[in-house]
């Protein structure tokens, strides 16, 4: 390999890495607002601090939970993956310290055209609850930039 395809190589590694760092800290954010539950001790410096740990997991752990997880994800026919984000999501709350789930608390939504009822969890349902909302709303940023 020359230098110059290493160092491509490289760059867009760390363009890829601080993207996922910036979605996810900004859906970690959103999320926080919609429902309630989702506790930062220590206010922006948590948040920041979540992200990394998310960036770092999602990255890492991750793809090892999801092939550990592979036979039930193919019987539920992809329906367990949200365990396997749930179980990320746990994993970071005990890296960062100030970072926690309390609970899944939504107060719900109602408009002209549809209602969100109210919803309430605990336990890992709130973080099952909680990665549910942190896809949707990581999938539709990731498709907003492609």
């Amino acid at each position: 390999m020359t230098r110059h395809t290493l160092r491509a190589i490289l760059k867009n590694t760390l363009k890829r890495i601080i993207r996922h760092y910036v979605i996810d800290t900004f859906s970690l954010f959103v999320v926080s607002r919609i429902a309630q539950g989702m506790v930062f001790a220590k206010g922006w410096e948590d948040l920041f601090l979540a992200g990394v740990g998310l960036t770092i997991v999602s990255l890492l752990a991750k793809p090892v939970i999801g092939i550990l997880l592979l036979p039930i994800n193919l019987l539920t026919f992809g329906l367990f993956r949200w365990v396997s984000s749930a179980i990320t999501l746990y994993i970071v709350t005990l890296i960062v310290p100030g970072f926690s789930i309390l609970g899944f608390n939504f107060v719900g939504f109602s408009t002209k055209w549809f209602d969100i009822p109210a919803v309430s969890f605990t336990g890992i349902l709130a973080f099952v609850a909680f990665s549910f909302v942190l896809s949707f709303f990581s999938s539709i940023i990731y498709w907003i930039i492609k």
